[in-house]
């Protein structure tokens, strides 16, 4: 298929049945399907230009879903839609990482700090920019690629971390007994580096993984078999072009469109960028 014509639809499941619609009415008690979260409607509001719906559950916790299909009531899937006549609760819009975005006119970038997040590569940083973009200029918080983690050691040394210039650093696939694990763990044992440097990861080979698949109409990811470029499998398993850089990029391009907000990405990645952005913002004492 020509990357051109890869439009809205074309990645998603073709002709699924329609559902009964329901209106999120305060108070109504509606399942989440994918996680099995229950809670009663608490209100209504927009993540990103999303439409969202926010549940509390028995013990009063509240999580964000988006509004449409993959919801249960009474174990009846349905498409749940916000009420047709007014809310008597105002909505309020969200940020892409589920904070709450500033009332009024959108408040200035903060000055840069001295500390830093970086991210394996250029996909990682525009994939953390479109969900925590909005977070990280209001804490003046700049993410760098580092396009590659070999030299990581060498890199953070450079760097000179101290309590005022605090470093995160977000790395692929960071499991028990692979070279990042093994690469991160020398690099947070040395000098200067312990209490100043935070290295984080999910247990991905590439962050496109880290996008939930049903987002690009998959149940899950391909496996890529060992000697394969993951980027150029994954868009050959999509029929995809991957001849070249070009079409690595146009694919990731059509991958990160589909990224609305945090509800569209892996919460094994969510929590990691989330912990770094608290590590590094941490004030000055």
């Amino acid at each position: 298929m020509p990357i051109d014509s890869w439009g809205p639809q074309d990645l998603t499941a073709q002709r699924r049945p329609s559902l009964p619609t329901h209106d999120a009415e305060p108070g109504a008690v509606v399942e989440d399907r994918e996680t099995g979260w229950v809670g009663a409607v608490v209100g209504l509001e927009q993540v990103h230009g999303v439409p969202s719906v926010r549940l509390e559950d028995r013990r009063g916790a509240v999580r964000t879903f988006p509004l449409g299909a993959g919801f249960l009531v009474d174990g009846r899937p349905v498409e749940l839609r916000a009420p047709q006549r007014g809310s008597a609760e105002p909505v309020r819009r969200r940020t892409a990482s589920g904070s709450f975005a500033a009332e009024g006119a959108p408040p200035r970038a903060r000055t840069a700090r001295a500390s830093r997040i970086w991210v394996e590569g250029t996909h990682d940083a525009e994939l953390v920019e479109k969900v925590w973009g909005d977070d990280l200029r209001g804490e003046g918080i700049v993410v760098e690629p580092l396009h590659g983690a070999d030299d990581l050691a060498g890199a953070v040394a450079d760097f000179q971390p101290a309590p005022h210039r605090r470093l995160g650093v977000l790395l692929d696939h960071l499991v028990a007994g692979s070279k990042e694990t093994r690469i991160a763990e020398e690099t947070m044992g040395r000098p200067g580096a312990r209490g100043n440097v935070l290295i984080l990861g999910h247990p991905y080979v590439d962050v496109w993984q880290a996008v939930k698949p049903e987002r690009v109409g998959l149940q899950a990811w391909p496996h890529i078999p060992r000697g394969t470029d993951i980027k150029v499998g994954t868009l050959k398993a999509l029929g995809l072009p991957h001849a070249d850089q070009r079409h690595i990029a146009a694919g990731w391009k059509q991958i990160l469109g589909r990224v609305r907000s945090y509800a569209d990405l892996e919460p094994s990645l969510l929590g990691r960028v989330e912990e770094l952005i608290d590590f590094v913002t941490v004030e000055d004492g």
